[in-house]
């Protein structure tokens, strides 16, 4: 298991794994995209190249989550705008676990 959602499943965040390639992640289902999510999504985190962040934002603004967040490296202005303007949050270039361990 890899140390991030290490993190979120030790601090209850629950995962909800996106891969087309896999069947399950770290013992959960796992959803070819994310239309096929059948519950409501609070963040959708993204841990994608760059170029992969405009499709997985047209696809996120459909779910309407209360933020999008782009893991370190991680950036898109234009997808940034978008999202804002829908009134989701957008996190760029931010790890969640480093950002968790500030607030502690």
């Amino acid at each position: 298991m890899t140390r991030i959602p290490k993190f979120c499943v030790i601090n209850i965040i629950i995962i909800i794994p996106v891969n087309p390639a896999k069947k399950e992640i770290l013992g959960e289902q796992c959803y070819p995209d994310l239309e096929s999510i059948p519950v409501k999504v609070d963040i959708v985190d993204v841990f994608r190249k760059s170029e992969a962040v405009p499709g997985i934002v047209e696809s996120a603004l459909k779910l309407q989550p209360r933020a999008i967040w782009l893991q370190l490296g991680l950036s898109h202005r234009e997808s940034a705008e978008k999202a804002r303007k829908a009134g989701i949050i957008f996190i760029q270039s931010k790890c969640m676990k480093i950002e968790h361990e500030k607030l502690l």
